[in-house]
């Protein structure tokens, strides 16, 4: 197979549908907590406040889907099939989207964010296994870095855009024989859903199905260890790269909920703490396909480890800075951390897979994202009762752990190609 920098055509697919679904999925995080506060939903609350509520629809998404990727990933393993799954995945996606304009309570977005949850599950961990499969050995750390940057630029152009289609709002829609008025959330759930759609026709007009032999259901591969099997450490290499995800997801999602706090903190607004949350992303943006490119000459260990040293002061220190643009700083590097990290510890995960075991293998790194993700907002905001520092503290005291367990019970599988031209 041909590659464009390395780069498999079908992966260049692959991350563009998943750019445009993380376009439209990013939209409802704004979306949501605006739709809930308005007046076009109400009903029972269910004893809780309103922004209790509006932090059960945010974190549903993360708590569903993450637990059930493991068995989604150890399905397609077994049937030997990758698309099909991220294909349902989608149109649930759309359909959940579309089905948020007909919303009136409460309790429909509770269902509606569940079935999203659910859609999650199905497309996350077998597009990375997508990638997985579809990359070459010399060339899996820069198939994965590029999928994940694509993925992250739909992840943060969405917010951003989310606003702006509000605003806008509403819409007159003449069409002939129909003269309507558009409300600026419907418009964004019809983009949220059309976003996903146009997913569904990237992946189904230019993907196909690695030839990978299904695997036996009673095959060791397909399961989750926790303790090494070979004896040659304690952990197995696979779990300990999710336990690190884990951390490292805690570290990046500890700042999310602090935003009124930063801002009086810091003397700021809005606009400067949306730029500091999205200076992780973009450092995430502009390193990860380098970086994971770089693993494929030189290893993937070094630079987990060097990720996760480095993730232990840029976390710390967002404690105590007390200027707008350091935390930008701090944020930044933070990032550039995350980068060394997450693509890498992919596509180290993807060596030690073998070709039946990969949706099993990967689920577990992206389901512990997933769970550090939901984690590190809980903690935050439980913790900065004690201190502004203290969450701040535990999450680089985790990347310290972290690091401790990636240098003594991860190792390189496969021999680095250091004699090879980059530009190859």
């Amino acid at each position: 197979m041909k590659t464009l920098f390395g780069v498999n055509p079908q992966v260049i697919a692959l991350a563009l549908a998943r750019m445009s679904e993380s376009v439209g999925n990013s939209f409802l995080i704004v979306v949501l907590p605006l739709f809930i506060a308005s007046d076009f939903v109400g009903g029972g609350t269910f004893g809780l406040t309103e922004v209790a509520i509006t932090g059960v629809v945010l974190a549903l998404f993360g708590l569903v889907n993450s637990p059930l990727q493991p068995f989604t990933g150890r399905l397609s393993d077994q049937t030997g099939r990758r698309k099909i799954f991220v294909l349902f995945g989608l149109t649930v996606l759309a359909g959940a989207s579309f089905a948020y304009s007909f919303v009136t309570s409460y309790w429909h977005l509770i269902i509606l964010r569940t079935l999203q949850g659910i859609a999650g599950a199905f497309i996350i961990p077998t597009t990375v296994a997508l990638v997985n499969d579809l990359a070459a050995e010399d060339n899996r750390g820069g198939n994965m870095g590029t999928y994940n940057t694509f993925r992250l630029v739909g992840f943060g152009v969405g917010p951003i855009a989310a606003g702006a289609v509000i605003e806008a709002g509403p819409y007159n829609v003449s069409l002939p024989g129909l003269s309507a008025q558009l409300s600026g959330f419907d418009a964004a759930f019809y983009f949220a859903a059309f976003t996903a759609t146009v997913a569904f026709v990237l992946v189904t007009v230019l993907i196909d199905d690695p030839d990978i032999d299904p695997a036996d259901p009673d095959e060791e591969s397909t399961s989750i260890a926790v303790f090494d099997q070979t004896g040659e450490h304690l952990l197995d290499p696979v779990f300990t790269l999710g336990v690190v995800s884990f951390f490292m997801a805690i570290g990046i999602a500890v700042f999310a909920t602090l935003g009124d706090i930063v801002n009086t903190r810091l003397d700021q607004g809005s606009t400067m703490f949306g730029l500091q949350f999205a200076g992780f992303v973009l450092a995430q943006i502009l390193l990860q396909a380098p970086i994971g490119r770089a693993t494929d000459f030189y290893g993937r260990k070094r630079f987990i480890l060097l990720g996760m040293v480095l993730l232990v002061p840029t976390t710390a220190v967002q404690g105590v800075i007390l200027d707008s643009w350091l935390m930008f700083g701090a944020r930044f590097a933070q990032g550039v951390a995350g980068a060394m990290v997450f693509a890498p510890a992919l596509a180290l995960a993807g060596d030690i897979a073998t070709e039946t075991s990969s949706g099993t293998t990967l689920s577990v790194l992206t389901m512990a994202f997933g769970f550090g993700v939901a984690a590190g907002p809980l903690l935050s905001g439980f913790l900065v009762g004690f201190g502004f520092y203290v969450p701040f503290v535990l999450a680089a005291a985790l990347a310290a752990v972290g690091t401790v367990l990636v240098y003594t019970q991860v190792e390189e599988v496969r021999t680095p190609n250091r004699s090879a031209d980059p530009s190859d």
